[in-house]
Formats: C-alpha cells, structure tokens, sequence
C-alpha cells in the first residue's frame, strides 16, 4: 500500500472522529431535539398527509439497495427489511406519526422547549424546518448517499474485469457501500429518533456488519490469497 493511501485512510479516520464528536458542540440542543421527539410532544409542528414526499423518497432510498446486488447475490429477505424501514420511517415522517402519537399520549412534556431550527426550506411546496439535530443527520446522508453512488461506480467497473474492487473508495475501505448504509441509517436516527428508528436502527446497523463479514468470508473462498493480502492492507470500514 503507498504512502498516499496510508495518509488518505489517516484523514479518513480523522473525519470520522471529528463527526463523532461534533454533537458534543451542540449537545443541549441535541438534548432538547431527542426529548421532544421520543416524549411526542413535537406533534403539533410535525408535517402530516403530505403522501407525495412519501413517495418520493420511499422510492429514492430505496433504490439505494439496488448497487449491493453487485457484491454478492441478493438476499431480498435483507432488502425487504430495509425496505421496511424506509416505507414505514416515510409514512411516519410525512404522512401519519404514529409512534410520536403514541408516545405523546403516555410520555408527553409539557415543559419541553422546542429546539430552533438553524434550516427552513421548501421542498416539493413544503415547509421544513431541520434544527441542530436534524442538520447533523442530513450531513451524515449526504455522506452516505455519496459513499453508496461511488461504491456502486467503483463495483460496476470491476464487475467487467472479473475481479473484485480495490481502487477508488476500495482503496479505503473495504466494505464502503455497507458504511454508507450505516451511515443513512444514522442519519435518519439523529434527525428522526422515534420509537421506530429506536428499534430498527441497531438492528439493521447489525444486518449490515453481518452482510459485510460474509461477504468477505465468500470473497477469501474466491480470491484466497490475493483477498487476504487486500485485507491486510485496508481497513474493514474505515
């Protein structure tokens, strides 16, 4: 592995700390954004029935699980579940919140400020306000977003040499697309921590790291000694 690698994976790491910790900055309002939400009491301020942007992106992260199916064969029991998460994070984002009704009729307070939103935009004739939170969560989307399209560029050109893919985001970070999907997920915990991304977040964090170990174990059957040598040489994540 070159020099320029070595230093590459070491800014890699160190982004990825510096994300870590950057809640710590911000973390009364952090605070106030996960009170609010997990105890219902953001209800009265939440979009409601706007089945449009349901759809919307029901359907764009959804197709985000469709580059996996370069790596290995497609497991769909897996894909239904993230799919499942997506439909029902959607649903309850912008058409009925049903976890946070539920949860304001038995934990509701009523003392809970609201955080401030630091983002108001209009999307699709909507108004959305993403406080401290809900902005720290898009930038982790974002970045997912950006890890899933690259991996899947970098996989489709490898797919035609017969081989398996070890330049670009590969040269990284084995499993780039997994980590991409770890952070979509949370993502949507940070700017949407309700009873549902409660349960399904670790569970699919957990199916991820999974799917990424087998992988693995199937590419060392595959490509033996030439895959061990990459695994010695670059990071399982990051």
């Amino acid at each position: 592995m070159g020099m320029n690698t070595n230093k590459r994976i070491y800014l890699v790491r160190v982004i990825l700390v510096a994300l870590a910790v950057a809640p710590v900055f911000w973390l009364k309002q952090f605070y106030e954004h996960f009170v609010v939400y997990l105890t219902g009491t953001v209800l009265s301020v939440v979009v409601k029935e706007q089945w449009h942007l349901v759809l919307f992106f029901i359907l764009l992260f959804s197709a985000f699980a469709v580059p996996l199916s370069y790596r290995k064969r497609a497991k769909w029991v897996d894909y239904s579940l993230i799919g499942a998460f997506f439909v029902s994070l959607f649903i309850e984002m912008y058409g009925i919140p049903l976890t946070i009704l539920f949860a304001s009729k038995y934990l509701f307070t009523a003392e809970a400020n609201l955080p401030d939103n630091v983002i108001n935009l209009d999307f699709f004739g909507v108004g959305l306000g993403l406080d401290h939170a809900m902005a720290y969560g898009s930038v982790l989307m974002v970045l997912g977003m950006a890890l899933i399209i690259l991996g899947w560029w970098s996989l489709y050109r490898q797919a035609k040499k017969g081989s398996f893919a070890r330049t670009g985001l590969y040269a990284l970070s084995r499993n780039p697309q997994y980590l991409g999907f770890i952070f979509l997920i949370l993502g949507w915990f940070f700017g949407w921590p309700t009873i549902l991304t409660l349960v399904f977040s670790p569970l699919l964090i957990y199916k991820y790291y999974r799917a990424a170990r087998s992988e693995e174990k199937d590419m060392l059957k595959q490509f033996g000694d030439e895959y061990k040598k990459y695994m010695a040489e670059t990071p399982f994540l990051a």
